[in-house]
């Protein structure tokens, strides 16, 4: 059997009936509705009450208990702003058994965008303990380490015989948010070590964890900021990375599944500002909210557009004595934005995954330039020669393909090198979206072309 097929016959045995569901709900036969959603995955049990109406999400609260609901609110996919009418629409009591249930890091979250009074509120009816955890990761800022950790892990003491440490992991893996990692701390609650599942099963009992850890443990700093510890983790290939404050103690831990969540947030706002968009529209906003979501960029642009406008007035007596060169002119424009917005792509990929350093950068946007140069000529010729069949006219199509030549090389070297100073600049380069290095090269690329035009304006009117 393939692997589609495979694949195929997994999601058709998987398929929940939402509309069954719907009506289990309805006339209240909560056995067959437990039975039916409790078999489902979490990820699905999400997806369901994600498209569901709030009615029937009373229900749910009243067919499951807080633990079970807890499983699958992990998975929420809600907008920030969501999450307070969801919260307005369940009993609190409720509400906090949910969340003391939940991973720590997975409740901080949901808790981070609800507001101060609720999240007040909801921390009092928690059990002390939970509150208290999930209260500590709340200092955190969003976008750190510590706004990303959970400390449910499992540690054990350098001294502790493996015998012994055999049963205080048994102890703490319900907790845990992994068992396959165990750090190794000292007695001042120091990290000085890591071993893995396999590294405890297959050792010596007459060991002492201290013989069996490995000392070198690459850790992150709580205030690192969240990309960085993405790295690391791709670097290293972790499931899981500790957190330390700056006496190494250890804070929590950094789980793989976090990450994954850091990756498509931290893709989804570099392709949302390569876009020109303050954020990616959500299917749910309203018409205002798109709106003002991509204004600011547009308006931005709208100046640096009428730069563009001025530039074209000023060749005006250009325009008048040699008209035919107005059709070249999106072709030259458009070839500079396009080259410039691939170079720029490569640039904000190769900032973002720590491929660049202060080495490499002048050997990038040199290879940029050559690469913008090479296509610029080829696509030159080809011009020149159609402009030389269709119109007869050699220095017109010197002027277009050496103007194209130019524009695409200086369109790439300005793609590459604007995202590479922003980063200098401790500024996201992402900034650098495509629609603002397409306008920019707009404008050098008609000084280009309307300033070979003018200087060989003789050649080209007799």
């Amino acid at each position: 059997m393939s692997v589609d097929k495979e694949l195929n016959d997994y999601k058709e045995e998987h398929v929940y009936d939402s509309a069954l569901l719907d009506d289990l709900l309805e006339k209240g036969d909560i056995d067959r509705f437990r039975e039916e959603f409790l078999s489902m995955h979490n990820y699905e049990q999400s997806e369901y009450f994600e498209d569901s109406t709030d009615e029937l999400r009373q229900k749910i609260y009243e067919f499951l208990s807080p633990e079970e609901v807890a499983g699958f609110f992990d998975n929420l996919e809600f907008d920030d702003e969501e999450y307070e009418s969801l919260f307005d629409n369940m009993n609190a009591t409720y509400a906090s058994k949910v969340l003391e249930s939940m991973s720590y890091d997975n409740a901080v979250d949901i808790l981070n965008n609800l507001s101060r009074t609720k999240i007040a509120s909801l921390l009092t009816l928690m059990n002390r303990e939970d509150a208290g955890e999930i209260k500590a990761l709340l200092h955190y800022e969003e976008d750190t380490a510590g706004g990303l950790m959970t400390t449910e892990y499992i540690s054990l003491l350098e001294t502790t015989p493996v015998k012994e440490a055999l049963m205080h992991v048994k102890e703490q893996a319900p907790q845990a948010e992994t068992i396959y990692v165990i750090f190794v701390e000292n007695e001042d609650k120091q990290l000085v070590g890591v071993l893995s599942l396999r590294d405890l099963i297959s050792a010596e009992n007459d060991a002492y964890i201290e013989d069996i850890m490995n000392e070198r443990v690459v850790s992150a700093n709580v205030a690192e900021d969240q990309e960085d510890v993405m790295q690391t983790m791709k670097d290293y290939d972790f499931i899981a990375v500790p957190v330390v404050d700056y006496q190494n103690h250890l804070l929590g831990i950094i789980t793989i599944d976090d990450i994954l969540d850091v990756m498509d947030e931290e893709a989804t706002e570099d392709y949302s500002r390569l876009a020109g968009v303050s954020d990616v529209d959500s299917t749910n906003d309203s018409i205002v909210k798109t709106a003002m979501k991509r204004l600011p960029w547009l308006i931005i642009l709208t100046f640096l557009g009428m730069i563009t406008a001025s530039i074209l007035g000023s060749f005006e007596a250009t325009l008048e004595k040699v008209a035919l060169l107005a059709a070249f002119i999106p072709i030259i424009s458009g070839m500079s934005g396009n080259s410039g917005t691939q170079s720029l792509a490569v640039s904000v990929r190769n900032i973002s995954t720590g491929e660049i350093d202060e080495q490499s950068k002048f050997k990038i946007a040199l290879r940029e330039s050559g690469s913008g140069f090479l296509t610029g000529l080829i696509c030159a010729t080809a011009l020149f020669m159609i402009i030389v069949l269709l119109y007869q006219t050699p220095i017109l199509g010197l002027i277009v393909g050496g103007s194209l030549t130019i524009a695409m090389t200086v369109g790439t070297l300005v793609g590459s090198l604007v995202p590479l100073v922003m980063n200098k600049l401790n500024i996201d380069p992402a900034v650098a979206s495509g629609p603002f290095i397409t306008t920019i090269n707009d404008i050098v690329s008609m000084l280009i072309y309307f300033g070979l035009a003018t200087t060989f304006m003789d050649y080209l009117i007799h």
